[in-house]
């Protein structure tokens, strides 16, 4: 089998032409546990053996929530797919409301969760949707486990019948519904047919290195997000062995372990990352600390292919011996790229990763687009820091009269669910609007400048474009998160939040008696002069009519439970001027 056109035909492909033993790899009770395709398959033809007995039909929606990737999740999404219903992602972070909001909206009839949390926010909903029942991946007294789905599909004489409902699976039917979190309203539900997604994953995989069956990839990002579970189709494709990470907080450990060759990342990972390692150089004394910040200059000025000269590489050898090297050590010592979606990668974080033998890949693409646009790739010249890479092969993309972004391909959605109206207002016949702003230079490289909806004037007419100051405020290590503001008034300020842990370390170094809440942080004149000084650095590289006049720092993190990100990390402006509105009216009105 080589047509590959509907999402489960990656893994027959897979057990055809590259089968691995370590398909997929999840860690139970400490121990690091591989499945093979064949048995991945096995277990994807018993689940839909048993959803056939529980009467599925074709067009069901079937919701799948989990804290974090595993196996589970990847035998369900075959399971479903290859019976012709459909899997209904939903991010686990949400309020129980929102997953009352999806489930009902998607009209999902069963749910399988993944722990005990998880659970918890569903039983609140569950007697107001069309819940059949629910299932879990974790053992948890009270409710089915997802192994009974095995036990009923022991029996083998319905797999007619799965062959039959596969081979009836059309390329352009719907495999799956995914909401979007909006910055603003309820979530969108983004239709995404099997062609949508695999003919992504078939013009992305040509921009991702991997060497069949011998790549050990490293996973972690939300596989309820499309960017992640379009790399889970990739590397399927590809043989690759695919370790499931256990959080967030033990990416290091389970790096160490697993020695990927290759992740995917956000940019906040990486700021997360390159704070710790800046942060333990800061510790250093006499000689090592001089090494170290030697270079970190040296990484600064990286730039790719050896543009820098002879002299240059000859010094970041040595650098890469002596410093460099304990950088990849800690993220297990044979990770030569990364992949990063999600939000615009700061350019300082692309060269130093790229400087210490880890480079970075960006991409940029939306749920709406399956999500894959364009990305970098190391190899052939198609890398540039603070571009996110060329358009894949089949997607086109145009800048419209106002600098936006235009999608054509067969990748664009097939709508918004049950929302025709919204599906019109963002096509211009097959074209997209990203409602994204851009640039393409003349060498082919896509460059994103900002947001429509996100630029604003200010009083006196004068444009500002808030993600541009933002990403270069955010490499300073005293920022975490920065909301530029000012429509219609004077001049542009900041809300900012302090990257709290870095100036506690900062406090205890320079031996300051200030307190260490949050709350005396964010109120501390040290503080706010020395962010300050920050602000005025990266103001001098803007127009004066850009640049930051007044900032307020807050008193607490911005965080998904607060109501400040959505799942995906991305601002939701209106709500965090809304909670910080004292903070807001005492730059302007004070």
């Amino acid at each position: 089998m080589t047509d590959i056109k509907r999402l489960f035909d990656f893994p027959y492909y897979q057990l055809e032409h590259k089968p691995n033993k370590s398909a997929l790899v999840t860690k139970y009770d400490g121990q690091w546990t591989p499945m093979s395709t064949q048995e991945y398959l096995d277990k994807a033809n018993a689940v839909s053996r048993a959803l056939l007995k529980m009467g599925i039909q074709k067009d069901d929606k079937i919701a799948i929530i989990s804290s974090t990737n595993r196996t589970e999740w990847n035998i369900m999404d075959i399971g479903i797919l290859q019976l012709g219903a459909q899997n209904i992602p939903i991010y686990p972070t949400i309020c129980a409301e929102d997953y009352e909001y999806v489930l009902n909206h998607s009209e999902s009839i069963y749910c399988f969760v993944s722990d005990v949390e998880v659970l918890e926010k569903v039983r609140k909903v569950q007697a107001n949707t069309s819940i059949k029942d629910v299932y879990s991946f974790d053992h948890i007294e009270g409710c089915k486990h997802y192994s009974e789905l095995f036990e009923l599909g022991n029996d083998i004489s319905n797999q007619p019948q799965v062959e039959a409902r596969k081979a009836a699976v059309d390329a352009n039917d719907l495999a799956t519904i995914i909401y979007t979190s909006g910055t603003t309203g309820k979530p969108k539900g983004v239709m995404l047919s099997h062609w949508n997604i695999t003919s992504n994953v078939l013009d992305s995989t040509p921009r991702v290195p991997l060497s069949d069956g011998e790549t050990r990839v490293l996973s972690f990002l939300p596989i309820c997000h499309i960017f992640e579970r379009v790399l889970i189709y990739v590397y399927q494709y590809a043989g690759t062995s695919i370790y499931f990470a256990e959080s967030i907080e033990k990416i290091g450990d389970n790096a160490k372990e697993v020695k990927p060759n290759l992740m995917s990342v956000v940019p906040r990972l990486l700021e997360k990352v390159f704070d710790k390692i800046m942060l333990k150089g800061e510790e250093l004394t006499g000689i090592k600390k001089a090494l170290f910040f030697w270079a970190v200059k040296l990484g600064e000025q990286w730039e790719p292919y050896g543009a820098n000269g002879a002299w240059y590489e000859f010094q970041l050898k040595i650098a890469s011996k002596l410093i460099f090297s304990k950088w990849r050590e800690a993220l297990g010592g044979e990770l030569g790229t990364m992949v990063s979606g999600s939000a615009a990668l700061q350019p300082r974080l692309a060269r130093m990763f790229g400087a210490a033998g880890m480079r970075v890949m960006e991409g940029y693409g939306l749920t709406e687009t399956s999500p894959v646009v364009s990305v970098g790739l190391y190899r052939d010249n198609m890398y540039k820091v603070g571009a996110v890479g060329k358009p894949i092969d089949n997607v086109e993309v145009k800048i419209a009269e106002d600098g936006e972004l235009l999608i054509k391909g067969p990748n664009v959605m097939l709508g918004y669910y049950k929302d025709p109206e919204k599906t019109a207002s963002v096509m211009t016949g097959d074209y997209f609007h990203t409602g994204d702003k851009g640039k393409i230079d003349t060498e082919g490289f896509l460059h994103i400048t900002g947001r429509k909806k996100e630029m604003f004037k200010t009083s006196g007419g004068k444009y500002i474009i808030p993600p541009l100051l933002e990403n270069d405020m955010k490499q300073s290590l005293f920022i975490e998160q920065i909301m530029v503001v000012g429509e219609g008034e004077k001049m542009p300020a900041a809300l900012i939040q302090p990257n709290f842990d870095f100036v506690r370390d900062w406090i205890e170094l320079k031996k300051y008696t200030i307190g260490k809440s949050d709350a005396e942080i964010a109120t501390s004149e040290i503080v706010i002069n020395r962010i300050q000084k920050e602000v005025d650095k990266y103001n001098t590289k803007f127009g004066k009519w850009e640049q930051i006049k007044r900032f307020e720092l807050t008193p607490n993190v911005w965080s998904i439970d607060g109501g400040h990100l959505t799942p995906t990390m991305k601002m939701k402006r209106d709500i965090i001027k809304g909670i910080y509105q004292e903070l807001y009216d005492k730059i302007y009105r004070a």
